[in-house]
């Protein structure tokens, strides 16, 4: 969301996940962003940016972006010593103190404050010169190792050299399926990066029998003309999708007088554009039941921003299309077979399974701005955006839509 303050400057954010030891998401880290070329990054201590930054949680709805999940904040310096923390509740934040912030007397007693009052202390990117840190590392919660800068030993020697066993190490930059292994297997208690939504592909004869089912659903639902006595078949026959169409349309959202208990009223209620999109969401969600349900909620998130930002991109009659793009993004991960399998197997546009299988085209260049925009990659978002001809001004407001919706959507899918 884009939030104003009195010097008229904009606030960008986005979230990352942190996950527990079974893939659950523990919480979410926040990425921030103000004005056109003024980042966020360790080295900006600037008072009047963290103001922006600490402001803009409060005024975005607090844990609405994160869905109830706490959210990782980094503080510099200036932040924690003018006690920035205190205008969030303890249970609402992980103070990520960045690796720029000396141990100084002044420090470590504002973070002795901090933990009277019950709030948890992260530090971030903790490494082989971890000695200099050891006061701010006996006062911490969890340390975060960064996988890509260290080496395997040096993770050793942090780990023998902890203070305290009931210190949490939480793996960051973990980018592959083997890097999380390792890292559980090393004790880790928290893990952060993309491993999760990297593809395990299966032979066709390992892909389980459900999810081929559902596949077979997905391609019968996306048909271009919709034969409504054909679905209704369909849908007798998958009772659990049957029971959801009609929860979902005798819902206070509808406001229907009288109670639906046809599967064909419930259809022509619906109309075939709404249905569409209704029928995929709960097949997405049943194909990820296996995987983690970051992969599901991430996936329905990129579906809505991308149908969010065709208007603003000039793509008002491609809605439908942008949102089965990214909603189908991650359907190699769900199902664990090749991208270029799957899409010859969907009914979808051209150009979609184009920009699917990471050919160049208009709708691609959407897809890589919002993969830009959820990592907090914000140069290289604002320049896709601009070789769109998309203005920055909503964009973080429609991501914020997008991350409510799919917080309300996900519900509906169970």
């Amino acid at each position: 969301m884009k939030v104003r303050q009195e010097a008229e400057v904009d606030v960008f954010v986005a979230r990352q996940p942190i996950f527990d030891r079974q893939q659950r998401v523990y919480a979410y880290e926040l990425l921030f962003r103000s004005g056109p070329e003024n980042f966020f990054t360790p080295v900006d201590g600037d008072k009047a940016s963290s103001k922006v930054m600490t402001d803009s949680f409060l005024l975005i709805g607090g844990l609405d972006i994160t869905g109830g999940k706490r959210a990782f904040i980094n503080f510099t310096r200036d932040l924690l010593l003018q006690e920035y923390a205190s205008l969030f509740p303890p249970e609402w934040i992980v103070v990520e103190i960045l690796e720029t912030v000396g141990a100084e007397p002044e420090v470590i007693a504002a973070c002795q404050k901090l933990k009277r009052q019950g709030y948890l202390l992260a530090l971030d990117d903790v490494d082989g010169s971890w000695k200099g840190q050891k006061p701010l590392i006996e006062l911490a919660d969890i340390l975060k190792i960064d996988f890509a800068l260290t080496s395997p030993e040096e993770r050793k020697a942090l780990q023998r050299h902890l203070p305290s066993p009931k210190v949490h190490l939480l793996a960051e930059k973990v980018e592959t399926r083997e890097e999380f292994r390792q890292a559980v297997e090393s004790g880790y208690t928290y893990f952060q990066g993309y491993f999760f939504q990297k593809p395990e592909i299966l032979s066709s004869k390992d892909v389980p029998k459900f999810k081929v089912n559902y596949l077979t659903l997905l391609q019968e639902v996306n048909q271009p003309e919709l034969d409504f006595q054909r679905i209704e078949t369909v849908l007798k026959r998958e009772l659990s999708l049957s029971y959801k169409l009609l929860r979902y349309i005798n819902s206070a959202a509808f406001g229907l007088r009288s109670k639906v208990h046809s599967l064909r009223q419930a259809l022509v209620l619906l109309g075939e554009t709404a249905f569409k999109k209704w029928a995929s969401l709960m097949i997405l969600a049943d194909l990820g039941r296996d995987k983690p349900s970051e992969l599901v909620v991430s996936s329905i998130i990129r579906a809505k921003f991308a149908e969010l930002l065709a208007p603003l991109l000039g793509l008002h009659d491609r809605e439908s299309d942008l949102f089965l793009l990214g909603m189908f993004s991650q359907i190699d991960v769900l199902i664990g077979r090749p991208m270029t399998e799957l899409i010859r197997e969907l009914p979808l546009p051209e150009d979609v399974k184009h920009a699917l299988s990471g050919k160049e085209n208009r709708l691609r260049t959407v897809y890589e701005a919002i993969l830009a925009y959820e990592k907090g990659e914000w140069e290289r978002f604002a320049t896709l955006l601009s070789s769109l001809g998309g203005e920055e001004a909503p964009v973080s407001e429609l991501y914020l839509q997008a991350v409510s919706w799919a917080t309300q959507t996900v519900p509906w899918t169970r």
